[in-house]
Protein backbone atom coordinates (compact mmCIF):
# COMPACT_ATOMS: atom_id res chain seq x y z
CA UNK A 1 0.00 0.00 0.00
CA UNK A 2 1.40 3.41 -0.97
CA UNK A 3 1.55 6.31 1.47
CA UNK A 4 -1.30 8.04 -0.39
CA UNK A 5 -3.47 4.91 -0.21
CA UNK A 6 -2.68 4.56 3.49
CA UNK A 7 -3.61 8.20 4.17
CA UNK A 8 -6.88 7.85 2.26
CA UNK A 9 -7.78 4.68 4.16
CA UNK A 10 -6.92 6.37 7.45
CA UNK A 11 -9.14 9.35 6.59
CA UNK A 12 -12.06 7.02 5.84
CA UNK A 13 -11.51 5.11 9.08
CA UNK A 14 -11.43 8.30 11.12
CA UNK A 15 -14.61 9.55 9.49
CA UNK A 16 -16.43 6.35 10.43
CA UNK A 17 -15.02 6.25 13.96
CA UNK A 18 -16.78 9.33 15.29
CA UNK A 19 -19.37 8.67 17.96
CA UNK A 20 -23.09 8.91 17.17
CA UNK A 21 -24.80 11.89 18.79
CA UNK A 22 -28.24 13.36 17.94
CA UNK A 23 -28.25 16.58 15.98
CA UNK A 24 -29.56 19.58 17.92
CA UNK A 25 -30.88 22.99 17.07
CA UNK A 26 -28.33 25.32 15.61
CA UNK A 27 -28.09 28.73 17.26
CA UNK A 28 -26.80 32.14 16.27
CA UNK A 29 -23.20 32.19 17.52
CA UNK A 30 -23.80 35.65 18.98
CA UNK A 31 -26.28 34.12 21.43
CA UNK A 32 -23.79 31.65 22.87
CA UNK A 33 -20.73 31.79 25.08
CA UNK A 34 -17.64 32.22 22.96
CA UNK A 35 -14.36 33.53 24.21
CA UNK A 36 -11.22 34.76 22.46
CA UNK A 37 -9.14 31.83 21.49
CA UNK A 38 -6.02 30.27 22.91
CA UNK A 39 -5.49 26.91 21.32
CA UNK A 40 -3.01 24.12 20.72
CA UNK A 41 -0.94 26.36 18.45
CA UNK A 42 -0.72 29.26 20.92
CA UNK A 43 -2.87 32.42 20.71
CA UNK A 44 -5.19 31.49 17.88
CA UNK A 45 -6.52 33.55 15.01
CA UNK A 46 -8.18 31.08 12.64
CA UNK A 47 -7.68 33.50 9.79
CA UNK A 48 -3.93 33.80 10.26
CA UNK A 49 -1.72 35.73 12.68
CA UNK A 50 1.99 35.74 13.35
CA UNK A 51 3.19 33.12 15.76
CA UNK A 52 6.43 31.14 16.23
CA UNK A 53 6.82 27.86 14.38
CA UNK A 54 9.45 25.20 14.21
CA UNK A 55 10.37 25.82 10.57
CA UNK A 56 12.86 23.76 8.63
CA UNK A 57 14.83 22.50 11.62
CA UNK A 58 11.75 20.94 13.14
CA UNK A 59 10.95 19.12 9.92
CA UNK A 60 14.49 17.88 9.48
CA UNK A 61 14.48 16.60 13.04
CA UNK A 62 11.22 14.79 12.42
CA UNK A 63 12.60 13.05 9.36
CA UNK A 64 9.63 14.17 7.28
CA UNK A 65 11.67 16.03 4.68
CA UNK A 66 11.88 12.73 2.74
CA UNK A 67 8.39 13.46 1.43
CA UNK A 68 9.43 16.64 -0.36
CA UNK A 69 9.21 16.51 -4.12
CA UNK A 70 12.64 16.59 -5.79
CA UNK A 71 13.15 19.58 -8.10
CA UNK A 72 14.86 19.34 -11.51
CA UNK A 73 18.59 19.92 -11.51
CA UNK A 74 18.75 22.58 -14.22
CA UNK A 75 16.68 25.48 -15.46
CA UNK A 76 16.02 24.00 -18.90
CA UNK A 77 14.63 20.81 -17.40
CA UNK A 78 12.43 22.83 -15.03
CA UNK A 79 10.86 24.77 -17.88
CA UNK A 80 10.62 21.86 -20.29
CA UNK A 81 7.58 19.72 -20.91
CA UNK A 82 7.71 17.18 -18.06
CA UNK A 83 6.94 14.40 -20.50
CA UNK A 84 9.91 15.26 -22.74
CA UNK A 85 13.10 13.64 -21.47
CA UNK A 86 15.29 15.78 -23.71
CA UNK A 87 14.24 18.95 -21.91
CA UNK A 88 12.84 20.54 -25.10
CA UNK A 89 9.27 21.36 -26.09
CA UNK A 90 7.39 20.85 -29.34
CA UNK A 91 5.61 24.20 -28.91
CA UNK A 92 7.77 27.26 -29.68
CA UNK A 93 8.32 29.51 -26.67
CA UNK A 94 7.21 32.55 -28.68
CA UNK A 95 3.80 30.96 -29.25
CA UNK A 96 3.12 30.57 -25.55
CA UNK A 97 1.81 33.46 -23.42
CA UNK A 98 4.10 34.54 -20.62
CA UNK A 99 3.43 36.09 -17.23
CA UNK A 100 3.19 39.88 -17.22
CA UNK A 101 5.55 40.40 -14.29
CA UNK A 102 8.89 38.77 -13.51
CA UNK A 103 8.93 36.26 -10.67
CA UNK A 104 9.05 37.94 -7.24
CA UNK A 105 11.82 37.70 -4.74
CA UNK A 106 11.08 35.07 -2.09
CA UNK A 107 9.36 36.49 1.00
CA UNK A 108 10.71 33.83 3.34
CA UNK A 109 12.23 30.41 2.80
CA UNK A 110 9.34 28.01 2.31
CA UNK A 111 9.14 25.25 4.89
CA UNK A 112 9.68 21.70 3.79
CA UNK A 113 6.45 20.06 2.68
CA UNK A 114 4.11 19.27 4.18
CA UNK A 115 3.91 22.13 6.68
CA UNK A 116 1.66 22.58 9.73
CA UNK A 117 -1.78 24.04 9.12
CA UNK A 118 -1.18 27.31 11.06
CA UNK A 119 2.12 27.82 9.25
CA UNK A 120 0.44 27.36 5.87
CA UNK A 121 -2.21 29.94 6.73
CA UNK A 122 0.39 32.42 7.90
CA UNK A 123 2.44 31.96 4.73
CA UNK A 124 -0.67 32.50 2.61
CA UNK A 125 -1.53 35.67 4.51
CA UNK A 126 1.97 37.08 3.93
CA UNK A 127 2.39 35.82 0.36
CA UNK A 128 1.20 39.05 -1.27
CA UNK A 129 3.15 42.28 -0.63
CA UNK A 130 -0.03 44.09 0.42
CA UNK A 131 -3.51 45.13 -0.71
CA UNK A 132 -4.32 45.92 -4.32
CA UNK A 133 -3.90 49.62 -5.20
CA UNK A 134 -6.91 51.80 -4.29
CA UNK A 135 -9.44 52.84 -6.92
CA UNK A 136 -12.06 55.59 -6.94
CA UNK A 137 -15.46 54.69 -8.33
CA UNK A 138 -19.21 55.23 -8.01
CA UNK A 139 -20.95 54.16 -4.82
CA UNK A 140 -22.65 51.27 -6.59
CA UNK A 141 -19.29 49.68 -7.42
CA UNK A 142 -17.94 49.82 -3.85
CA UNK A 143 -20.14 47.16 -2.26
CA UNK A 144 -18.05 44.36 -0.75
CA UNK A 145 -14.79 46.30 -1.03
CA UNK A 146 -12.82 47.87 1.82
CA UNK A 147 -12.30 51.58 2.37
CA UNK A 148 -8.81 52.74 1.41
CA UNK A 149 -9.16 55.93 3.48
CA UNK A 150 -11.29 57.04 6.42
CA UNK A 151 -14.83 58.07 5.55
CA UNK A 152 -15.16 61.68 6.71
CA UNK A 153 -18.47 63.53 6.67
CA UNK A 154 -18.74 66.12 3.91
CA UNK A 155 -21.68 67.81 5.64
CA UNK A 156 -23.46 68.01 8.97
CA UNK A 157 -26.00 65.22 9.51
CA UNK A 158 -28.72 66.27 9.48
CA UNK A 159 -27.71 69.37 7.56
CA UNK A 160 -30.58 71.39 9.08
CA UNK A 161 -33.06 71.10 11.95
CA UNK A 162 -35.50 68.39 10.84
CA UNK A 163 -38.93 67.28 11.99
CA UNK A 164 -38.83 63.74 13.34
CA UNK A 165 -42.65 63.34 13.15
CA UNK A 166 -45.73 64.39 11.24
CA UNK A 167 -47.52 67.10 13.22
CA UNK A 168 -47.13 70.79 13.81
CA UNK A 169 -44.11 73.02 14.29
CA UNK A 170 -44.95 75.19 17.30
CA UNK A 171 -43.36 78.28 18.83
CA UNK A 172 -43.55 78.83 22.57
CA UNK A 173 -46.18 77.45 24.94
CA UNK A 174 -49.68 76.61 23.64
CA UNK A 175 -52.33 76.97 22.66
CA UNK A 176 -51.13 78.16 19.27
CA UNK A 177 -52.71 80.05 16.44
CA UNK A 178 -52.58 78.07 13.21
CA UNK A 179 -51.08 80.02 10.33
CA UNK A 180 -52.64 77.64 7.76
CA UNK A 181 -56.04 76.00 7.43
CA UNK A 182 -56.36 72.66 9.22
CA UNK A 183 -56.51 70.85 5.88
CA UNK A 184 -53.38 72.56 4.50
CA UNK A 185 -50.25 70.47 3.89
CA UNK A 186 -47.99 72.97 5.64
CA UNK A 187 -44.22 72.43 5.35
CA UNK A 188 -43.28 69.33 3.35
CA UNK A 189 -39.97 67.49 3.11
CA UNK A 190 -37.80 69.09 0.48
CA UNK A 191 -39.43 72.51 0.86
CA UNK A 192 -37.89 75.37 2.84
CA UNK A 193 -40.18 77.31 5.20
CA UNK A 194 -41.33 80.62 3.73
CA UNK A 195 -40.79 82.66 6.90
CA UNK A 196 -39.85 82.34 10.57
CA UNK A 197 -42.58 81.08 12.90
CA UNK A 198 -43.78 83.79 15.31
CA UNK A 199 -44.17 83.11 19.01
CA UNK A 200 -47.57 81.57 19.81
CA UNK A 201 -48.07 80.27 16.29
CA UNK A 202 -48.06 76.77 14.73
CA UNK A 203 -47.91 75.34 11.23
CA UNK A 204 -48.39 71.76 9.92
CA UNK A 205 -45.11 69.96 9.15
CA UNK A 206 -44.19 66.56 7.64
CA UNK A 207 -41.54 64.10 8.77
CA UNK A 208 -38.15 65.08 7.35
CA UNK A 209 -39.17 68.65 6.60
CA UNK A 210 -36.99 71.57 7.58
CA UNK A 211 -38.12 73.12 10.87
CA UNK A 212 -38.76 76.85 10.46
CA UNK A 213 -36.76 79.40 12.39
CA UNK A 214 -38.49 80.30 15.63
CA UNK A 215 -40.02 76.84 16.19
CA UNK A 216 -39.36 75.40 19.63
CA UNK A 217 -40.83 71.89 19.22
CA UNK A 218 -42.86 69.59 16.99
CA UNK A 219 -46.22 68.46 18.34
CA UNK A 220 -47.16 65.04 16.97
CA UNK A 221 -50.41 64.72 15.04
CA UNK A 222 -51.88 62.35 17.62
CA UNK A 223 -50.98 64.69 20.47
CA UNK A 224 -52.75 67.80 19.17
CA UNK A 225 -56.33 68.94 18.66
CA UNK A 226 -57.49 71.74 16.32
CA UNK A 227 -60.50 73.82 17.42
CA UNK A 228 -62.44 76.56 15.69
CA UNK A 229 -63.02 79.68 17.84
CA UNK A 230 -66.11 81.88 17.76
CA UNK A 231 -64.06 84.71 16.24
CA UNK A 232 -63.32 82.48 13.23
CA UNK A 233 -59.68 81.83 14.12
CA UNK A 234 -58.28 78.28 14.43
CA UNK A 235 -56.35 77.24 17.51
CA UNK A 236 -54.13 74.20 18.22
CA UNK A 237 -54.26 72.65 21.67
CA UNK A 238 -51.74 70.13 23.08
CA UNK A 239 -53.17 66.92 24.52
CA UNK A 240 -49.66 66.21 25.88
CA UNK A 241 -46.87 68.60 26.80
CA UNK A 242 -44.50 69.75 24.02
CA UNK A 243 -41.25 70.66 25.78
CA UNK A 244 -38.57 72.58 23.85
CA UNK A 245 -36.76 70.41 21.30
CA UNK A 246 -39.36 67.62 21.26
CA UNK A 247 -39.30 65.63 18.00
CA UNK A 248 -36.76 67.94 16.37
CA UNK A 249 -33.57 66.37 15.02
CA UNK A 250 -31.07 69.22 15.46
CA UNK A 251 -28.50 70.01 12.81
CA UNK A 252 -25.35 67.93 13.33
CA UNK A 253 -27.03 65.49 15.72
CA UNK A 254 -25.40 62.49 13.98
CA UNK A 255 -22.14 64.11 12.90
CA UNK A 256 -20.47 67.37 12.03
CA UNK A 257 -18.70 68.10 8.78
CA UNK A 258 -15.20 66.60 8.90
CA UNK A 259 -16.01 63.96 11.49
CA UNK A 260 -14.49 60.52 10.76
CA UNK A 261 -17.43 58.17 10.31
CA UNK A 262 -15.53 54.95 9.49
CA UNK A 263 -11.85 54.00 9.56
CA UNK A 264 -9.85 52.82 6.58
CA UNK A 265 -10.24 49.08 6.14
CA UNK A 266 -13.95 49.05 6.93
CA UNK A 267 -15.97 46.71 4.75
CA UNK A 268 -18.41 48.53 2.48
CA UNK A 269 -21.79 47.06 3.33
CA UNK A 270 -25.22 48.28 2.14
CA UNK A 271 -25.46 50.36 5.33
CA UNK A 272 -22.06 51.95 4.60
CA UNK A 273 -23.27 52.90 1.12
CA UNK A 274 -26.28 54.60 2.68
CA UNK A 275 -24.11 56.44 5.21
CA UNK A 276 -21.70 57.59 2.50
CA UNK A 277 -24.55 58.90 0.37
CA UNK A 278 -26.10 60.72 3.34
CA UNK A 279 -22.70 62.24 4.15
CA UNK A 280 -22.42 63.68 0.64
CA UNK A 281 -20.38 61.12 -1.32
CA UNK A 282 -20.91 60.24 -4.97
CA UNK A 283 -17.71 58.15 -5.16
CA UNK A 284 -15.61 56.12 -2.75
CA UNK A 285 -11.92 55.20 -2.78
CA UNK A 286 -11.62 51.51 -2.03
CA UNK A 287 -9.33 48.53 -2.47
CA UNK A 288 -10.77 46.47 -5.33
CA UNK A 289 -11.82 42.88 -5.04
CA UNK A 290 -9.01 40.56 -6.20
CA UNK A 291 -9.70 39.06 -9.61
CA UNK A 292 -9.72 35.27 -9.58
CA UNK A 293 -9.65 32.75 -12.41
CA UNK A 294 -10.94 29.27 -11.54
CA UNK A 295 -9.72 26.32 -13.60
CA UNK A 296 -11.57 23.06 -12.95
CA UNK A 297 -9.40 20.13 -14.03
CA UNK A 298 -10.47 16.60 -14.85
CA UNK A 299 -11.66 14.63 -17.86
CA UNK A 300 -14.01 12.69 -15.57
CA UNK A 301 -16.19 15.70 -14.69
CA UNK A 302 -19.65 16.30 -16.10
CA UNK A 303 -21.29 19.73 -16.16
CA UNK A 304 -24.85 18.50 -16.65
CA UNK A 305 -27.04 15.51 -15.90
CA UNK A 306 -26.49 12.39 -13.84
CA UNK A 307 -23.19 10.54 -13.36
CA UNK A 308 -22.64 7.78 -15.86
CA UNK A 309 -19.93 5.59 -17.40
CA UNK A 310 -17.43 6.34 -14.64
CA UNK A 311 -17.88 10.11 -14.92
CA UNK A 312 -19.13 12.31 -12.07
CA UNK A 313 -20.74 15.73 -11.73
CA UNK A 314 -18.52 18.72 -11.15
CA UNK A 315 -19.44 20.03 -7.68
CA UNK A 316 -16.65 22.61 -7.40
CA UNK A 317 -17.43 24.75 -10.45
CA UNK A 318 -20.87 25.86 -9.16
CA UNK A 319 -19.59 26.27 -5.58
CA UNK A 320 -16.29 28.13 -5.87
CA UNK A 321 -17.50 31.33 -7.57
CA UNK A 322 -20.08 32.28 -4.90
CA UNK A 323 -17.74 31.17 -2.12
CA UNK A 324 -14.91 33.33 -3.48
CA UNK A 325 -17.30 36.27 -3.79
CA UNK A 326 -18.19 35.85 -0.12
CA UNK A 327 -14.46 35.94 0.67
CA UNK A 328 -14.12 39.31 -1.09
CA UNK A 329 -12.96 38.22 -4.56
CA UNK A 330 -14.34 38.82 -8.04
CA UNK A 331 -14.32 35.39 -9.67
CA UNK A 332 -14.77 34.80 -13.37
CA UNK A 333 -16.96 31.93 -14.53
CA UNK A 334 -15.05 28.66 -13.99
CA UNK A 335 -13.24 27.18 -16.97
CA UNK A 336 -13.18 23.42 -17.36
CA UNK A 337 -9.86 22.16 -18.66
CA UNK A 338 -8.90 18.76 -19.98
CA UNK A 339 -6.17 16.74 -18.28
CA UNK A 340 -3.51 18.04 -20.66
CA UNK A 341 -0.27 19.76 -19.56
CA UNK A 342 -0.11 22.22 -22.47
CA UNK A 343 -3.74 23.26 -21.97
CA UNK A 344 -3.10 23.94 -18.29
CA UNK A 345 0.14 25.80 -19.02
CA UNK A 346 -1.49 28.09 -21.56
CA UNK A 347 -4.47 28.79 -19.26
CA UNK A 348 -2.28 29.77 -16.29
CA UNK A 349 0.28 31.69 -18.34
CA UNK A 350 -2.47 33.55 -20.17
CA UNK A 351 -4.42 34.50 -17.06
CA UNK A 352 -4.18 38.10 -15.89
CA UNK A 353 -6.09 37.48 -12.67
CA UNK A 354 -4.54 38.33 -9.32
CA UNK A 355 -5.11 34.74 -8.15
CA UNK A 356 -5.50 31.54 -10.15
CA UNK A 357 -7.30 28.67 -8.45
CA UNK A 358 -7.08 25.15 -9.80
CA UNK A 359 -9.02 22.11 -8.63
CA UNK A 360 -7.43 18.69 -8.75
CA UNK A 361 -4.07 17.75 -10.22
CA UNK A 362 -2.06 18.68 -7.11
CA UNK A 363 -0.79 15.17 -6.31
CA UNK A 364 1.74 13.13 -8.28
CA UNK A 365 -0.48 10.89 -10.42
CA UNK A 366 -0.18 10.34 -14.18
CA UNK A 367 -2.59 13.23 -14.99
CA UNK A 368 -1.63 15.57 -12.13
CA UNK A 369 -0.01 18.40 -14.07
CA UNK A 370 -0.09 21.33 -11.63
CA UNK A 371 3.39 20.89 -10.15
CA UNK A 372 5.14 20.35 -13.51
CA UNK A 373 3.30 23.35 -14.95
CA UNK A 374 4.43 25.59 -12.10
CA UNK A 375 8.03 24.49 -12.65
CA UNK A 376 7.61 25.13 -16.36
CA UNK A 377 6.41 28.68 -15.54
CA UNK A 378 9.33 29.30 -13.21
CA UNK A 379 6.97 29.80 -10.27
CA UNK A 380 8.01 29.77 -6.62
CA UNK A 381 6.17 27.20 -4.52
CA UNK A 382 5.44 28.68 -1.10
CA UNK A 383 3.39 25.79 0.30
CA UNK A 384 3.54 22.26 -1.07
CA UNK A 385 1.29 20.12 1.09
CA UNK A 386 -0.28 20.91 4.46
CA UNK A 387 -0.66 18.78 7.57
CA UNK A 388 -4.46 18.93 7.48
CA UNK A 389 -7.25 16.44 6.78
CA UNK A 390 -9.00 16.61 4.43
CA UNK A 391 -6.99 18.43 1.82
CA UNK A 392 -3.33 17.80 2.58
CA UNK A 393 -2.14 17.90 -1.11
CA UNK A 394 -3.03 21.60 -1.47
CA UNK A 395 -0.41 24.09 -2.63
CA UNK A 396 0.35 27.81 -2.92
CA UNK A 397 2.69 29.28 -5.51
CA UNK A 398 3.85 32.75 -6.52
CA UNK A 399 3.67 32.99 -10.31
CA UNK A 400 4.97 36.57 -10.47
CA UNK A 401 5.46 39.35 -7.96
CA UNK A 402 1.74 40.14 -7.94
CA UNK A 403 0.11 36.93 -9.13
CA UNK A 404 -0.43 33.73 -7.15
CA UNK A 405 -1.88 30.28 -7.64
CA UNK A 406 -3.77 28.20 -5.11
CA UNK A 407 -4.00 24.53 -6.01
CA UNK A 408 -7.00 22.84 -4.40
CA UNK A 409 -7.43 19.07 -4.16
CA UNK A 410 -10.11 17.59 -6.39
CA UNK A 411 -12.31 16.07 -3.66
CA UNK A 412 -15.04 18.58 -2.73
CA UNK A 413 -14.59 18.86 1.05
CA UNK A 414 -10.83 18.70 0.63
CA UNK A 415 -11.14 21.62 -1.78
CA UNK A 416 -13.13 23.57 0.82
CA UNK A 417 -10.32 22.89 3.28
CA UNK A 418 -7.79 24.27 0.81
CA UNK A 419 -9.97 27.28 0.09
CA UNK A 420 -10.15 28.27 3.77
CA UNK A 421 -6.55 27.31 4.51
CA UNK A 422 -4.73 29.07 1.65
CA UNK A 423 -7.09 31.12 -0.53
CA UNK A 424 -8.90 32.97 2.26
CA UNK A 425 -5.79 34.47 3.95
CA UNK A 426 -4.30 35.43 0.58
CA UNK A 427 -7.50 37.09 -0.63
CA UNK A 428 -7.90 38.86 2.71
CA UNK A 429 -4.48 40.48 2.30
CA UNK A 430 -5.14 41.50 -1.31
CA UNK A 431 -8.54 43.01 -0.48
CA UNK A 432 -7.37 44.63 2.81
CA UNK A 433 -10.12 42.85 4.74
CA UNK A 434 -9.77 42.51 8.49
CA UNK A 435 -9.39 39.11 10.09
CA UNK A 436 -12.61 37.89 11.72
CA UNK A 437 -12.58 37.47 15.46
CA UNK A 438 -11.25 34.12 16.66
CA UNK A 439 -13.54 31.95 18.74
CA UNK A 440 -13.30 28.76 20.73
CA UNK A 441 -16.31 26.59 21.48
CA UNK A 442 -16.61 23.28 23.40
CA UNK A 443 -17.25 20.12 21.41
CA UNK A 444 -20.68 18.54 21.82
CA UNK A 445 -19.22 15.09 21.29
CA UNK A 446 -15.78 13.56 21.01
CA UNK A 447 -13.91 13.68 17.70
CA UNK A 448 -11.13 11.30 16.79
CA UNK A 449 -7.98 13.05 15.64
CA UNK A 450 -5.41 12.26 13.00
CA UNK A 451 -2.14 11.03 14.57
CA UNK A 452 -0.12 13.98 13.25
CA UNK A 453 -2.37 16.31 11.23
CA UNK A 454 -4.98 18.93 12.02
CA UNK A 455 -8.55 17.96 11.08
CA UNK A 456 -11.23 20.37 9.82
CA UNK A 457 -14.66 18.97 10.74
CA UNK A 458 -18.05 20.53 9.83
CA UNK A 459 -20.01 21.46 12.95
CA UNK A 460 -23.39 22.95 13.82
CA UNK A 461 -24.10 25.10 16.87
CA UNK A 462 -26.04 23.54 19.72
CA UNK A 463 -27.05 24.87 23.15
CA UNK A 464 -26.13 23.02 26.34
CA UNK A 465 -27.13 23.85 29.94
CA UNK A 466 -23.60 23.33 31.25
CA UNK A 467 -21.37 24.60 28.45
CA UNK A 468 -23.64 27.08 26.65
CA UNK A 469 -23.06 27.17 22.91
CA UNK A 470 -21.34 24.02 21.68
CA UNK A 471 -20.04 22.73 18.36
CA UNK A 472 -21.71 19.51 17.28
CA UNK A 473 -19.68 17.48 14.77
CA UNK A 474 -21.81 16.65 11.75
CA UNK A 475 -21.90 13.43 9.84
CA UNK A 476 -20.75 13.04 6.22
CA UNK A 477 -17.39 14.75 6.48
CA UNK A 478 -15.25 12.53 4.26
CA UNK A 479 -12.94 14.26 1.74
CA UNK A 480 -15.36 13.69 -1.15
CA UNK A 481 -18.51 14.72 0.76
CA UNK A 482 -20.34 18.05 0.86
CA UNK A 483 -23.42 16.97 2.80
CA UNK A 484 -21.91 17.90 6.16
CA UNK A 485 -20.53 21.30 5.17
CA UNK A 486 -23.82 22.21 3.46
CA UNK A 487 -25.60 22.09 6.85
CA UNK A 488 -22.71 23.47 8.93
CA UNK A 489 -22.20 26.74 10.78
CA UNK A 490 -18.43 26.40 10.90
CA UNK A 491 -15.45 24.09 10.60
CA UNK A 492 -13.95 22.96 13.90
CA UNK A 493 -10.15 22.87 14.02
CA UNK A 494 -9.34 19.51 15.62
CA UNK A 495 -5.69 19.23 16.69
CA UNK A 496 -3.71 16.00 16.28
CA UNK A 497 -5.02 13.43 18.72
CA UNK A 498 -8.62 14.68 18.65
CA UNK A 499 -10.82 16.07 21.40
CA UNK A 500 -13.38 14.85 23.93
CA UNK A 501 -16.79 16.29 24.71
CA UNK A 502 -16.34 19.68 26.38
CA UNK A 503 -12.89 20.24 24.86
CA UNK A 504 -12.70 23.78 23.48
CA UNK A 505 -11.65 23.95 19.85
CA UNK A 506 -11.03 26.80 17.43
CA UNK A 507 -13.65 27.54 14.79
CA UNK A 508 -13.52 28.69 11.18
CA UNK A 509 -16.92 30.27 10.67
CA UNK A 510 -18.38 30.17 7.18
CA UNK A 511 -18.40 33.54 5.38
CA UNK A 512 -22.16 33.94 5.13
CA UNK A 513 -25.14 34.04 7.51
CA UNK A 514 -27.36 31.00 7.27
CA UNK A 515 -30.92 30.55 8.48
CA UNK A 516 -30.99 27.27 10.29
CA UNK A 517 -33.32 24.44 9.36
CA UNK A 518 -33.25 20.94 10.90
CA UNK A 519 -30.83 18.62 9.10
CA UNK A 520 -32.31 15.88 7.01
CA UNK A 521 -32.56 12.40 8.45
CA UNK A 522 -29.09 10.98 9.00
CA UNK A 523 -27.35 14.36 8.84
CA UNK A 524 -26.16 14.25 12.45
CA UNK A 525 -23.75 11.66 13.70
CA UNK A 526 -26.72 9.46 14.59
CA UNK A 527 -28.74 7.54 12.06
CA UNK A 528 -26.56 7.33 9.00
CA UNK A 529 -23.39 5.92 7.56
CA UNK A 530 -20.87 7.65 5.40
Amino acid sequence: MTEGEFDAALDDALALANEAVPTGARRDPADGRREPASGPFGPFDPYGVDRPYGGRDAYRASGRDDARRAAPDNESARRADPGNASGTSDTPDAARPAPVDPPAEPLDPAPLAPCPWPTARDLARRAAPGPLPPEKGPLGEALGRTLAAPLAALTDLPSFDTSAMDGWAVSGPGPWQLDAPAAAAGILAGHAPAAPLPDGHAIPIATGARVPAGATAVLRSEHGEVRERSDGRTRLYALRPAPPGQDIRPRGQECRRGDDLLAAGALVTPAVLGLAAAAGYDELTTHPRPRVDVFVLGDELLRHGLPHDGRIRDALGPMLGPWLHALGAEAAAPRHLADDPDTLYEAIAGSRADVVITTGGTAAGPVDHVHPTLRRLGSEELVDGVEVRPGHPMLLARITAHRHLVGLPGNPLAAVSGLLTLAEPLLRTLSARRAPAAYRTPLWSSVHGHPRDTRLVPVGYREDERYGLMAEPLHFHGPAMLRGIAAADALAVIPPGGGDRGTEVDLLELPWPADWSPPAAGQGLTGGAE
